[in-house]
């Protein structure tokens, strides 16, 4: 983003570059159209790693309208894809990217009712495909990971784990420490490969 003096206006020149561990280069995407912003939600900055590509939700300013924008690693694209045909009356904000089982999934927090429904993709990049299903019966959990069997492990980013079955049912709860300050819990996968140095070869 910068600033024309001549004109009067601030002009923001978006751009997309990605780095190659291998090459340890940065490389330009060219003609990559950008007409996206962050929506200021904090689980949104994230991006969502699913069927090869990273995802993230947004707000595509030149038609006011939140999409899914998705970057394919390996066709090094961006594709969109649309959220559930379905009117959410609440903020954009209280809506979280995840994956659930083998689906792209969505939650849709509502604080009025004090639920989360869990939406999931059936059919990859199919708008119709979206299926509701099923609702925690609380307000102030985010999902982090689902087992095979389909349970569903969430914290409330402060100091509570949670693991409800795929019916929404309570299974258990661990509070994991005392203070009420916010916290991140996140997934990594284990591996023996190191990230280049000076001297190393990937």
């Amino acid at each position: 983003m910068g600033y024309d003096p001549i004109i009067s206006n601030n002009v923001v020149l978006p751009h997309l570059e990605v780095f190659s561990l291998r090459d340890n280069t940065w490389k330009q995407i060219e003609g990559a159209h950008f007409p996206y912003m962050n929506p200021n939600n904090d689980h949104s900055k994230q991006g969502v790693f699913f069927n090869r590509a990273i995802h993230w939700l947004t707000f595509r300013y030149d038609l006011s309208v939140f999409v899914i924008v998705a970057f394919d690693l390996i066709e090094r694209k961006l594709f969109e894809i649309p959220l559930p045909d379905h009117d959410f009356h609440y903020q954009f904000s209280h809506r979280h990217l995840w994956v659930f089982g083998d689906f792209l999934s969505l939650l849709d927090v509502d604080y009025g009712n004090h639920t989360s429904k869990i939406w999931v993709m059936k059919e990859y990049k199919v708008r119709s495909s979206w299926n509701k299903k099923l609702v925690l019966p609380r307000c102030d959990i985010f999902p982090v990971y689902s087992t095979k069997n389909y349970d569903i492990i969430g914290t409330n980013y402060v100091n509570l784990l949670v693991k409800y079955n795929d019916k929404g049912q309570l299974l258990g709860q661990h509070y994991f420490r005392e203070n009420l300050r916010s916290s991140r819990v996140v997934l990594y996968t284990e591996s023996l490969l190191s990230l280049p140095g000076d001297n190393d070869e990937v």
